[in-house]
């Protein structure tokens, strides 16, 4: 799996960018689905979340959030990105039956 994680008109600080390497840590489970995952984060007074996740079997899924803080708003992308990771997952298991 490849990762592109990119800050949108600011730069990370150091505690950011180690709290989303640990927040990573969460998916690697499917590591083996995915082929790539782009994060996008974007500050204006809310941090947006933006990520696009690309699946083996060349379904494209999108997911996105925002929080006043940083922390917050990763945890709530985070969440969504694991359930649709799990989604994707079991589809493809059924599909295989």
């Amino acid at each position: 799996m490849t990762k592109a994680v990119s800050a949108v008109g600011f730069d990370f600080e150091k505690k950011q960018s180690e709290l989303i390497e640990s927040k990573m840590k969460r998916i690697e489970y499917a590591e083996d689905l995915i082929v790539d995952l782009t994060m996008r984060v974007k500050h204006d007074r809310m941090y947006t979340f933006d990520a696009t996740v690309n699946f083996r079997w060349g379904t494209q899924g999108h997911v996105t959030s925002e929080d006043f803080e940083f922390a917050a708003g990763l945890n709530k992308l985070m969440d969504v990105l694991d359930t649709k990771i799990k989604k994707e997952k079991d589809k493809i298991q059924e599909h295989n039956k």
